[in-house]
């Protein structure tokens, strides 16, 4: 019995010389939602290999370039190359291939990843064809499974195979930030609550013991709480403990026997992943919590000389980052990090992602300055 044939996978080519712009829009045309980043791998290691003044390193689809030129500092410049799904409805724009329209004379670019984060990633490759004599020696770190589960995740798989790929002074995660320092960023914990009781025949309900009913003390304890805004490193971070999902039931004349809740706790830099937990339990003091996620918090250090300096070139006030990145990673591995990119947040994963070509231009611009000066 003769094997299957296989089609090759073809590998498009990437013009980095190109105007950052339009290698955002080359980018988004390679369809690469998590799970599917080979081709884009394929597409950027193909071109870093090309640059004789970078080492080019893979792992799985993660790809790791970097210069070597015995600077005082080196630092890292990461984005992670898969998107969420294309959007469900029919006619959305930000989906693939990519579309240029004009707004308000601003040349606008829609497609799925314009914002999260194909607009950042256009910018690193850029900087690495570009830069062949940098201030700083460079890491650039290209990496796949950051929409998904943080255990996928290839920049965790890059820390436990190839740490030393990512060792550095500082690190700029090119998420879209609307071309502003978010430094640092909260933690994030997911727990379950599960009630339960016992079923019966809902025309015989006093037989039974609602599960779901059981939950209203949860819920009121979610509705009482109280979060905190605290301060860090001159930055404040607002915390919230939400319920983000809920099920229960069975069929529409069954008491439920079980039900459950899950929360999001999402905690500033102050706390450590145990406080965190500790927090929770005591919120939540005489429940079981199932914790099905947690990542902990990265404090901004701001303070430290490569960021001051990237910061100052930057040009604007630093803010702090709510949601949770990659730079808790960093953190984790003693690399003080920052978020910065082109494209505005609010606008990642919706169906009308877009981001103007002008921001990928002055993201590109502010970290060329900093890099050279």
């Amino acid at each position: 019995m003769t094997a299957p044939e296989t089609t090759p996978r073809t590998t498009p080519a990437l013009d980095l010389a190109a105007d950052p712009a339009e290698l955002t829009a080359a980018l988004i045309d390679i369809g690469s939602v998590s799970g599917a980043e080979g081709p884009i791998a394929d597409a950027v290691e193909a071109a870093l290999r090309g640059l004789p003044h970078l080492s080019v390193h893979r792992d799985g689809d993660a790809v790791v370039a970097r210069t070597d030129l015995g600077r005082a500092e080196r630092v890292v410049l990461a984005g992670h190359l898969d998107t969420v799904p294309l959007p469900a409805v029919p006619g959305a724009r930000g989906t693939v291939p990519s579309a240029w329209e004009d707004a308000g004379g601003r040349r606008v670019l829609y497609g799925r990843g314009a914002v999260d984060m194909k607009g950042g990633v256009a910018v690193q490759l850029a900087l690495a064809a570009a830069l062949t004599a940098p201030n700083r020696d460079v890491s650039y770190v290209f990496y796949d499974h950051e929409e998904v589960d943080a255990a996928s995740s290839g920049l965790g798989r890059l820390q436990r195979n190839a740490p030393e790929l990512l060792a550095a002074d500082f690190a700029v995660l090119l998420e879209p930030t609307d071309g502003t320092v978010e430094g640092g960023c909260n933690g994030t914990m997911r727990f379950r609550i599960t009630t339960t009781g016992r079923a019966a025949h809902s025309g015989r309900s006093w037989i039974g013991e609602n599960a779901i009913h059981k939950q209203a003390d949860v819920l009121a304890r979610l509705a009482a709480y109280e979060p905190r805004t605290v301060a860090v490193e001159g930055l404040e971070y607002r915390e919230g403990l939400n319920a983000i999902r809920i099920t229960g039931g069975v069929a529409g004349n069954v008491i439920p026997d079980a039900a459950s809740v899950e929360v999001n706790f999402r905690f500033a830099p102050d706390r450590s992943t145990d406080d965190a937990l500790a927090h929770v339990r005591e919120v939540f003091a005489g429940y079981e919590l199932e914790i099905t996620d947690l990542s902990p918090a990265a404090r901004p250090g701001l303070d430290r000389p490569a960021a001051a300096a990237f910061v100052a070139a930057v040009g604007q006030e630093p803010k702090p980052k709510y949601g949770w990145t990659d730079v808790a990673r960093f953190s984790q591995m003693g690399v003080p990090a920052v978020n910065f990119g082109p494209g505005d947040a609010l606008l990642a994963h919706t169906d009308d992602e877009h981001v103007p070509a002008e921001a990928v231009r002055e993201c590109y611009r502010a970290l060329e300055a900093w890099l050279t000066a």
